[in-house]
């Protein structure tokens, strides 16, 4: 070869369409590290008539086989090249493997495993537990036989009372699936279960319905729950949304398993068919929320009246407020901050509105209903109770002659003053009630004390503060160290 001149590259092969099969080795066997008897990868080429259903590139498939390596590359060069013809290697990048969980993760779906797996066990014990109560009941019972004479009638039961059903319609919107994480959603289907149970308890019971029962809440219900709500007798589980329900309810009140009139319905709307008609008239829907301008006074007959099926821990403020409005429909609160002082928040679960209404339709009275069915742990009070306890305690302010003056915190004055009293002991100090004439003492001074201290202040602001220190009245301090040593009294 010349110096300067370019290398030569080598002859491309022509190809024969007539050979069935061609086989490419892969460069010496040597140069590979393989043996000369070892089996070398082919690839087998099978020449086709080109017809309208075959290929588009000449007729010449590929078949499938594993890896085919040639020792000519399409540009002329010695360097081999890698044809995978797997039907199961289709690319790299297509399917990405699922993000690995976190330590947090693990656990809880280790704890939900565990949960899963002892569902079993936790129906034996629950069913042992339900055993022993009742053969507590029937020692008792048997006790009570042996300690009654046994000439003495039988107590006699009250009789259960007939359940009542009522022209009116409660509906759950369940249209909240997307929002909620699994564990609201078991809340939730909790929530749902303690509602139809106090409904079938009720003596007065209405028309329970679940709107847009779906998604991941229906499956739970399905599987986990073992479809336990097919046996649920008095709802209706719809897979429509409240507006659809709330239409379909009228139907069913006006019909003749719709219910009639009893209780507190009764006494607002009257036994004659006249007023019963008007009130078939002006039935409502209505969506109750916390974020509503309006108020719920009572509930009507032929009405439908609907709660959000809703738990997010008071992430997403005034949707269901919101998702009434756009859909056009009237908007209540329940009455809880006209009869009730709250130490806690007003927004209430969906089994306690649904059982706040139920008493109402009872009772006809929101006080007792908020009563007998809000948690203790709220805090909540009558608001007639706390009126009459603050007018008692001014009678007696007034009655001890202390009506005007400040009260005082038990850390200002003391609640005992102490005394000197000889006994065997000596000379000791016994703690005592403070009588009317130390009290006017003690309040006099601390008022006192206080108006001087506050004109201090102001007189202290005014001037400026020499050499870094704040220039303290001779009246602040004598006032202070008087009122102290009547503390300490």
């Amino acid at each position: 070869m010349e110096a300067g001149r370019r290398p030569r590259k080598l002859q491309k092969r022509e190809h024969d369409a007539s050979m069935d099969e061609v086989s490419f080795a892969t460069g010496t066997p040597e140069s590979n590290g393989h043996s000369k008897d070892a089996e070398q990868p082919t690839l087998d080429f099978q020449a086709q008539a080109q017809s309208d259903s075959g290929p588009q590139d000449g007729g010449v498939m590929l078949p499938q086989t594993s890896v085919a390596q040639a020792d000519i590359c399409p540009n002329g060069y010695e360097e081999p090249i890698t044809v995978s013809t797997s039907p199961n290697t289709q690319s790299i990048h297509e399917d990405h493997a699922a993000p690995p969980l976190s330590k947090n993760q693990q656990k809880k779906l280790k704890r939900k495993q565990e949960w899963e797996a002892s569902r079993d066990a936790r129906k034996a014990w629950k069913k042992g537990k339900l055993k022993e109560k009742r053969e507590r009941k029937r020692a008792t019972r048997a006790e009570e036989a042996t300690q009654t004479p046994a000439d003495a009638p039988p107590p006699k039961k009250p009789p259960p009372k007939r359940a009542i059903q009522l022209p009116i319609t409660i509906v759950m919107d369940c249209d909240f699936d997307n929002l909620m994480s699994d564990n609201e959603r078991i809340s939730l289907g909790s929530q749902l279960t303690r509602a139809y149970s106090d409904n079938k308890n009720a003596h007065l019971r209405a028309h329970l319905t679940i709107a847009s029962f779906g998604g991941k809440l229906r499956e739970r219900f399905n599987t986990v729950l073992s479809k336990h709500h097919e046996l649920w007798k008095g709802v209706r589980f719809l897979d429509e949304d409240f507006v659809g329900a709330a239409e379909r309810a009228k139907i069913w009140m006006c019909g003749e398993e719709g219910g009639k009139l009893a209780g507190a319905l009764l006494e607002n709307v009257g036994a004659s068919e006249e007023a019963q008609q008007k009130a078939r008239d002006k039935g409502e829907v209505v969506y109750l929320s916390s974020d509503s301008d309006y108020t719920l006074s009572e509930l009507k007959p032929y009405s439908t009246y609907i709660i959000g099926g809703f738990v997010d821990k008071n992430r997403h403020k005034g949707i269901c407020y919101k998702r009434a409005m756009d859909r056009g429909i009237k908007t209540a609160r329940l009455p809880i901050g006209d009869y009730l002082e709250m130490a806690s928040r007003k927004v209430l679960t969906t089994n306690h509105v649904n059982e706040i209404m139920l008493r109402w339709l009872e009772l006809g009275d929101w006080g007792k209903a908020f009563m007998q069915v809000i948690p203790k742990r709220k805090g909540g009070q009558l608001k007639s109770q706390v009126d009459s306890m603050d007018e008692d305690e001014e009678e007696v302010e007034e009655e001890n002659g202390l009506s005007g003056t400040p009260r005082l915190s038990e850390a200002a004055t003391g609640p005992q003053v102490e005394d000197h009293e000889k006994s065997e002991l000596g000379d000791t100090r016994v703690s005592r009630n403070p009588t009317d004439e130390e009290w006017q003492d003690l309040l006099g001074e601390y008022v006192h004390a206080q108006k001087n201290i506050k004109d201090d202040k102001e007189l202290n602001a005014r001037q400026p503060i020499l050499n870094g220190k704040e220039q303290v009245s001779e009246h602040d301090a004598t006032d202070h160290d008087r009122i102290q040593k009547a503390v300490d009294v």
